[in-house]
């Protein structure tokens, strides 16, 4: 395994999209693509992304490096179900953040998993709530990348407590891989480690009550 994380992670730095789409090819002989994305994908991009905090990597790198991933998503992760579940009423964002990957992996697991929702986008604090209030949405499922981003959904939190008392807030991203009590310290119900357990969190959300 870290042979193939190399070499993948080798591929995104030179930018070789056809390199990249052959590991992905010799790798679904034998796995899933949602392995694929969880084992090998997150793994190489926080890689990448804390090389490019430590100045080893070129921005214009990491910026490749997600387009590429973005390209292979759409091929490995297809919307796969007919039938999707319409329960609960929920919406996925990007809050403040400008690498949208992580939430476009979790958008695609859950749609080829069987589940309806709305994909926001980029959306700044204000608006997130506006738009939660007016869909009166049951699940907001939130994806960050910086610090920064993930310590807003506090005022997210404290400007829709009051307003709803069904909905549910569900973090994931890599702040909240680094620090297993962020979700809780920003308020959130719920956290997601990796795109599976949103499948998880959502199925359990059928039944009303949040998987923690």
């Amino acid at each position: 395994m870290p042979e193939i994380v190399d070499n993948f992670k080798n591929a995104l730095l030179s930018s070789d999209e056809e390199g990249a789409s052959a590991i992905l090819d010799q790798y679904l002989l034998k796995h899933t693509p949602l392995q694929f994305v969880e084992e090998i994908v997150v793994k190489t991009l926080d890689d990448i992304g804390s090389g490019w905090e430590n100045g080893d990597y070129a921005l214009s790198q990491v910026y490749m490096s997600g387009r590429i991933c973005e390209a292979l998503l759409d091929r490995a992760l297809p919307d796969q179900s007919g039938q999707r579940w319409h329960k609960p009423k929920m919406a996925i964002a990007l809050l403040s953040d400008y690498h949208s990957l992580g939430k476009k992996i979790v958008y695609s697991v859950m749609r080829a998993g069987g589940f309806q929702l709305v994909d926001y986008g980029r959306v700044e604090v204000e608006e997130l709530v506006a738009r939660v209030t007016e869909d009166r949405l049951e699940v907001i499922m939130i994806s960050v990348l910086m610090l920064s981003s993930a310590l807003q959904v506090k005022e997210v939190v404290r400007r829709l407590s009051p307003r709803s008392d069904n909905l549910k807030i569900v973090v994931g991203g890599a702040p909240f891989r680094l620090d297993r009590q962020l979700w809780q310290e920003v308020g959130a119900d719920a956290v997601g480690y990796t795109a599976s357990d949103a499948l998880h969190i959502a199925s359990s959300l059928q039944g009303g009550k949040a998987d923690e």
